[in-house]
C-alpha cells in the first residue's frame, strides 16, 4: 500500500510540475502582455494585417483606475496599488502563491514519506482516506491551473526583404481621426509622425528580441524592451528552466506590417503596428529532444506590437497582443 502511495504521489508530482504547459514559449507566450499607456484598455484599430482586434491584455501593471497613466513599464518596479502578474511562479505570487505551494508541498511531502497528504486525514491511514485526501491534491491543481489559464485567456507580402526582415515600405499608414486623436476618457495626446527609419527600427526590433529571447541573453533583452516586458520575459525563461526547456526562435521574416495608430503623452511617444511574421519556433529539453514544434517547418504569426520611445532613445518593446 506504502509503495503504491508513493507510486501515486510522484505521478501527482510529476504532474504538476509540468502542469500549466507554455503552449506557445515565443517571446511574449502566445499572451497579449504590457502597456500601451493611457490606450492600455482601448483595442487598437484594425489593419489590413490585423483586420480583426487584439486581445485584451491579461498580464499588465497599468492600473485601470488611472486612465491617465503614461506607462507603468517604465518604472523600476509595480506600483504597490494593483495586483501584478506572476514573474516566474505557476501560483501568481504573493499570498496565493504561499499558500497552494504550502498545501501542495506539504500533501506530496507527506504522501512520499508515507504520512498521507495532510497527516492522515485526522490520523487515518485506510487506502479510502487516501484516495480523498489525493482527490483534495487533485481539486486544488484544478482550481490553480484554472486561474492560470483564465490569466492567459482573457502587412501585404514584403517583397525583397532586406536580411533583417525590415522593409518599412510595406507598412500602411492607416491613421484616422479616431486612431490619432485622444478618444474619450483618454489621456491628453497629440499626434507623431512615423518614418520610414522608424518602421526600420520595429522591423529590426522584431529580430533581435527573438534572437535575445533565443540565448536567453537578458542584459539584450533589457535595451530592447520596457523593464514591465522584460519582467515577463525573465518569469516565461524561468517557466521554462524549472521544466529543464529552452525555446529557440530563428530565422525571423517579417512578411507584412500596418501601422495602427501612434501618439504621444507624457513625455512618451508610441506606436502599435500589426505585424505578420513567420519563423521556426522549437521547444527543446535537457536532452535536446523537441517538447514542442518542428525544426523544419516554419510557422506564421500575427501580433500586434506597441513600441514606446522618450526623447533622445530609441524605440523600445512596450507590449505585444495576439490578433484576433
Amino acid at each position: 500500500m506504502r509503495r503504491r502511495a508513493r507510486l501515486l504521489a510522484a505521478f501527482a508530482a510529476l504532474a504538476l510540475a509540468l502542469g500549466p504547459a507554455i503552449a506557445e514559449a515565443r517571446p511574449g507566450g502566445g499572451a497579449s502582455s504590457g502597456s500601451r499607456g493611457s490606450r492600455s484598455y482601448s483595442a487598437p484599430p484594425s489593419t489590413r494585417t490585423a483586420p480583426g482586434t487584439a486581445t485584451p491584455f491579461n498580464r499588465t501593471e497599468t492600473p485601470r483606475e488611472a486612465p491617465g497613466y503614461a506607462n507603468p513599464g517604465y518604472q523600476p518596479r509595480p506600483a504597490p496599488s494593483y495586483t501584478t502578474p506572476s514573474r516566474g511562479g505557476m501560483f501568481g505570487g504573493g499570498f496565493m502563491s504561499g499558500l497552494m505551494g504550502g498545501l501542495l508541498g506539504a500533501g506530496i511531502a507527506g504522501m512520499l514519506f508515507g504520512h498521507g497528504a495532510f497527516g492522515g486525514m485526522s490520523g487515518g491511514s485506510g487506502f479510502l482516506g487516501f484516495l480523498l485526501q489525493l482527490a483534495i491534491i487533485a481539486g486544488i491543481v484544478w482550481l490553480v491551473l484554472r486561474v492560470i489559464r483564465g490569466r492567459r485567456a482573457g502587412m501585404p507580402a514584403m517583397a525583397g526583404a532586406g536580411p533583417r526582415g525590415a522593409v518599412p515600405n510595406a507598412y500602411a499608414r492607416e491613421m484616422d481621426g479616431n486612431a490619432m486623436g485622444g478618444a474619450g476618457g483618454r489621456a491628453a495626446t497629440r499626434p507623431v509622425n512615423i518614418g520610414e527609419a522608424d518602421f526600420s527600427a520595429f522591423g529590426d526590433r522584431l529580430v533581435a528580441i527573438n534572437r535575445a529571447w533565443s540565448s536567453a541573453d537578458v542584459a539584450t533583452l533589457r535595451r530592447l524592451a520596457t523593464p514591465e516586458m522584460v519582467r515577463y520575459f525573465e518569469g516565461d525563461l524561468r517557466d521554462l528552466a524549472a521544466r529543464g526547456w529552452r525555446n529557440e526562435t530563428r530565422d525571423v521574416r517579417l512578411e507584412a506590417g500596418d501601422l495602427a495608430e501612434a501618439w504621444s503623452e507624457g513625455g512618451t511617444d508610441y506606436a502599435t503596428v500589426a505585424m505578420r511574421f513567420s519563423l521556426i519556433d522549437v521547444t527543446r529539453d535537457a536532452a535536446g529532444q523537441v517538447v514542442e514544434g518542428d525544426p523544419n517547418t516554419r510557422q506564421t504569426v500575427t501580433e500586434i506590437w506597441t513600441f514606446a520611445r522618450r526623447p533622445g532613445e530609441t524605440w523600445v518593446l512596450s507590449a505585444i497582443q495576439q490578433a484576433r
